[in-house]
């Protein structure tokens, strides 16, 4: 069995405010996306593997230590939107060191920003990411992807509710927002 904590200690091994803040917003996802998981539809519900949304959840934000975001206590050298992808090469690495598959995880690393990022809204703004759809496809990626939306890593960090998600989802403009709405049909929200 994966233990994320143990995956977190090896990449975060001294206590710090970067950890804390970590470990604090990854609950609040793993516990969004149990209660999305809990109260959607049975069809879907028995469709998902719940110890991978537990687990991807907890990992989603490990590339974080990485960036340049110093109002979260992020002092790395990349640009912020790249977290996903340098978690994702992170897990991987791992994996491959420790001879376990972390490739679901890493997924949903990649695909958790925003309601996904296509190759081509990554050309059009010029992201610093290679230029590729990162588009959550697994219903787990998805479920991730949609409770990380309710929280965020600044400010009080108390859980948004959906018509503030939606207001900071627009501004990105029609196609996120309605792979939004999409997520939220499908776990019904």
């Amino acid at each position: 069995m994966i233990n994320a904590l143990q995956i977190i200690d090896h990449f975060y091994p001294v206590e710090s405010p970067l950890k804390t803040l970590l470990l604090k917003h990854s609950m609040q996802v793993r516990d969004k996306a149990l209660a999305i998981l809990d109260n959607c539809q049975e069809e879907t519900r028995v469709r998902i593997d719940r110890e991978t949304v537990v687990i991807g959840a907890l990992l989603h934000d490990i590339g974080i230590r990485e960036c340049d975001a110093p109002s979260i206590e992020c002092h790395g050298k990349q640009n912020y939107i790249a977290h996903g992808t340098i978690g994702a090469e992170m897990l991987r690495r791992y994996g491959s060191d420790q001879g376990v598959d972390l490739e679901a995880f890493a997924r949903i690393c990649e695909r958790h920003t925003g309601s996904g990022l296509t190759a081509k809204e990554i050309r059009q703004q010029c992201l610093p990411i290679p230029e590729q759809d990162y588009l959550p496809e697994t219903l787990e990626e998805k479920l991730v992807c949609l409770a990380d939306k309710f929280f965020s890593k600044s400010g009080s960090m108390k859980e948004k509710d959906i018509d503030r998600v939606r207001k900071s989802m627009m501004k990105y403009g029609t196609d996120t927002i309605e792979r939004f709405d999409a997520m939220c049909a499908l776990f019904n929200i």
